[in-house]
This record gives C-alpha cells, sequence and structure tokens, in this order.
C-alpha cells in the first residue's frame, strides 16, 4: 500500500523538515541502487554462419535450445547460457543436428542428428552422457525427437515403423520406443508431452487421409481433437497437466488459425494479428493461460482477457534498428520467458531470441512533466509493484487499474500528493484472472496508460 509518514513528539517543525528530507533521499538512493530488473531480449548469435532459432527455454529461463549455421554452413544443435554462450551439441556421428526440447532444469535436450551413414536418429542429450541415439520403431529406418517431460524422462517424437509408415513415439529408458498408432490413417507425429509424460499431443491421420490434431494418455489412447471447419489440424503444445492443447487448424475458408483446446469448450480459434492473414501456436505455459506463435509474420502472446498481442508493439522499447520477432516458439512454465526467432538488424542475419518479459516492464511517462510510471514484474503472477517518480512535487494524483472491458478493479491513489522522489504500491494480483489490464495514471497535467498482464 502507499504510506505517507508524518513527525510527532518533541521535534521542532525545522527538523522535522530535515529529517523528512533526508528519509526522501534516503528512499530514492535505495531504490536507485537495487540491482536492475528490467526486461531484456537478448539474441543469441549463431555457430559461425548465418542463422539460429530457438525452439525451448528452461523453466527459470537460463538455458536455451535450438539449431544454428555454424561456418561450414551445417545446422547443429545448440545449448546456449548466459555464461557459457552457444554449445554446439554435435551430431551421432555425421554432419547435422538439431535440438527441439528440453527438461524444466536444463539438463537434457531432445532432438535428432543424422549418423556416418547420413540416417537421422531421435537423440536425448545430457552433459554427463553426451549424445544418446533413441533408435527407431522395430525394423524402422529413422526417427526424430521433437519434446521430453519435465524431468527428462520421456521423450516423444516420430519415428519409421518396418512398413515404412510415420508414427508417433513415446519413448523412456525402461519402455524403449513406443508407437502410438493413428487415427485410422497410414501416419502420425508427436509434437508436445505434458510435464509428467502421460499426455502426448501432435496429428495423425484418420481413415479419410485428413491430419488431426490428437491427445494421446495411456488409458484412452488417441483422441481426435477436431479442427475449426476445415479438414486439417496440428497440436504443438500442451499445458503441464496435459488439459489445455494448442495448434493450428484450418477453418471452412482453408485459413490456418491458432486453436486452443479444453475437453469443456472444445477448440477455439484464437484469431489473428490485425490486418487478417494466418495464425499458429507453438507454445503454453504451464497452467494454459498464455499462449505464444506466430502470425502474419509476426512473434504473438494470447490471454483470454487480452486476446492476441503482437509482440513488437509490447516490446518495440527493446527493438532497435529495424529488428523484428518473427515467431515465438517455447514459452516457460510461468509465462515469463519466450523463445523464438526473429531478424536481428544488428547483424543483418535471423537469429534465436530470448525475451524475459519481467523485471521493470512498460516504462511510460504521463502527461505531468517529470511523472514515470513504471511496473515490476511484468507480467505478473501474484504481486506487482507500481512505482511511481516524481521529479518534483506533484497533486492530486490518482492511480487506478481496469480490465479489458473498463471495469476499475483496484485503485490504490486517489487525489493523492506526491512529494519528489520514488513511491511504491503494491498490489496483490493472486484472485486476478489472467490476462491484460490497463493502470492508468492521472494527474492535473494529463493521464497516461500502462498494459499490465496477469498470468497464471
Amino acid at each position: 500500500m502507499f504510506v505517507a509518514t508524518s513527525m510527532h513528539g518533541t521535534m521542532g517543525k525545522g527538523a522535522a523538515r530535515w529529517w523528512r528530507a533526508l528519509w526522501l533521499a534516503w528512499v530514492v538512493v535505495a531504490w536507485a541502487a537495487q540491482p536492475s530488473l528490467a526486461q531484456q531480449l537478448i539474441w543469441l548469435g549463431t555457430l559461425g554462419g548465418d542463422w539460429s532459432w530457438a525452439s525451448g527455454v528452461s523453466a527459470d529461463g537460463s538455458v536455451v535450445v535450438g539449431v544454428a549455421d555454424n561456418a561450414a554452413g551445417q545446422y547443429r544443435a545448440f545449448r546456449w547460457t548466459a555464461a557459457g554462450g552457444m554449445q554446439d551439441l554435435g551430431t551421432l556421428g555425421g554432419r547435422w543436428s538439431e535440438a527441439r526440447g528440453i527438461s524444466a532444469d536444463g539438463s537434457v535436450v531432445v532432438g535428432w542428428a543424422d549418423n556416418a551413414a547420413g540416417q537421422y536418429h531421435a537423440l536425448r542429450w545430457t552433459a554427463g552422457r553426451g549424445m544418446q541415439n533413441l533408435g527407431t520403431l522395430p525394423g524402422g529406418g529413422g526417427s526424430k525427437a521433437w519434446d521430453v517431460s519435465a524431468d527428462g524422462s520421456v521423450v516423444v517424437g516420430w519415428a519409421w515403423n518396418a512398413a515404412g509408415k510415420g508414427r508417433a513415439f513415446r519413448w523412456t529408458e525402461a519402455g524403449g520406443m513406443q508407437d502410438l498408432g493413428t487415427l485410422g490413417g497410414d501416419g502420425s507425429l508427436a509434437y508436445g508431452v505434458s510435464a509428467d509424460g502421460s499426455v502426448v499431443v501432435g496429428w495423425a491421420y484418420n481413415a479419410a487421409g485428413q491430419g488431426r490434431a490428437f491427445r494421446w494418455t495411456a488409458t484412452g489412447g488417441m483422441q481426435d481433437l477436431g479442427t475449426l471447419g476445415g479438414d486439417r489440424s496440428e497440436a504443438s503444445g500442451v499445458s503441464a497437466d496435459g488439459s489445455v492443447v494448442v495448434g493450428v487448424a484450418w477453418n471452412d475458408a482453408g485459413d490456418r488459425r491458432a486453436f486452443r483446446w479444453t475437453e469443456a469448450g472444445g477448440m477455439q480459434d484464437l484469431g489473428t494479428l490485425p490486418g487478417g492473414g494466418w495464425s499458429e501456436a507453438f507454445g503454453v505455459s504451464a497452467d494454459g493461460s498464455v499462449v505464444v506463435g506466430g502470425a502474419r509474420n509476426a512473434a504473438f502472446r494470447w490471454t483470454a482477457a487480452g486476446g492476441m498481442e503482437d509482440l513488437n508493439l509490447t516490446y518495440a522499447h527493446l527493438l532497435t534498428d529495424g529488428s523484428k520477432l518473427y515467431r515465438a516458439n517455447a514459452i516457460s512454465p510461468d509465462g515469463r520467458y519466450i523463445v523464438g526467432q526473429g531478424y536481428n538488424a544488428a547483424t543483418g542475419r535471423p537469429e534465436a531470441f530470448l525475451l524475459d518479459t519481467q523485471g521493470t516492464g512498460v516504462e511510460e511517462w504521463s502527461g505531468a512533466p517529470g511523472v514515470r510510471l513504471r511496473l515490476l514484474p511484468q507480467p505478473a503472477h501474484e504481486r506487482v509493484v507500481l512505482e511511481l517518480e516524481a521529479a518534483e512535487a506533484v497533486g492530486r494524483v490518482t492511480l487506478a487499474v481496469s480490465d479489458v472491458l473498463g471495469r476499475v478493479v483496484a485503485e490504490p491513489l486517489r487525489g493523492a500528493a506526491l512529494p519528489p522522489g520514488v513511491h511504491r504500491v503494491e498490489l496483490d494480483v493472486r484472485a486476478w484472472a489472467a490476462g491484460q489490464y490497463a493502470v492508468v495514471l492521472r494527474t492535473e497535467a494529463g493521464s497516461t496508460a500502462v498494459p499490465l498482464v496477469v498470468v497464471r
């Protein structure tokens, strides 16, 4: 809450003024000395080549995996950390490899690589064991791994069987590679797995030869999730508990659209960015409330309250010199970190990126000279701090938070007088619905609004 202090007792007015000035100076210096929590966009570079692509991120955002071009023009699986940079994970004896999935703690990486004979196989990498070949289905000739459970023990992907048909698989150390079947057609592919490895999602052909998004469990088998009116759909991501599935489906007009599926609500069209066109969802937060993907050549983030937002607009203050975020491929369980591919204008090439959406958040100046409003963290999960910085005394300050329907959900300041310095108001948002809100600062000289995103 906002705290105002006063001096009482035997202290005189002059001493009180002196003490208040000293207290305000201490507040400003103390907060200025805090470590920076700014939002950050990190371009991850390459392995010496012309491009890179990020496909997975650890729960704390410290490890990113993907694929990058090396100096010889070969694409290689990488594992990136801030301290070590981009590490080439090698191959299975050939020239190529690609990383697709990562465990929650960042210690297990999955993907595929080719061997000396040029055959590609699903891989599971750890620092201690290196690159492990997961083989293929009995009699098959190749495989690819796309995702891994939170603890790294369950791997899912696609492999050839003895009949030369591609099949979705689920792999464990004890059970090996399990064929998950189809929806009545010839082929299937698994793209995502729940945190505990019990729910697998992807796409499979039905008896009519149409590709359909599926959700698989050991007890229920492969469930057809339908479409948006067209004849095709693919599931690419799943929430931690397996209850929310995201992906892409074709509508009755033949357009491909990002979707979010639940048992109760079925397949929901998430729309697209202004101007129309296509959209695809690739990743989802642990609780299923935040979806990321690509639309109209721009990376997006979707929430139920805020709808689909262009990350290039939300985080324009982090993008310089014509850089752009093309596609968001994955999101951390808490919704804070987003990875994908964009154009880094500083290097003039497509590069993998890591976006930290929290920290000081979006920062804007109000209409009153010398008054600044900042939010931290952004998005917010449990609490958010509204930080006001006044260069000079400001009277009649109102601070209100509204939802997307314009309803005021909080008004921590109303007609308050602010002395010079930094002032903080903390709000508990644990009971708020996930989505986008507007934090509006009003003074006698004008007003400004800053978006606030709440995630679950």
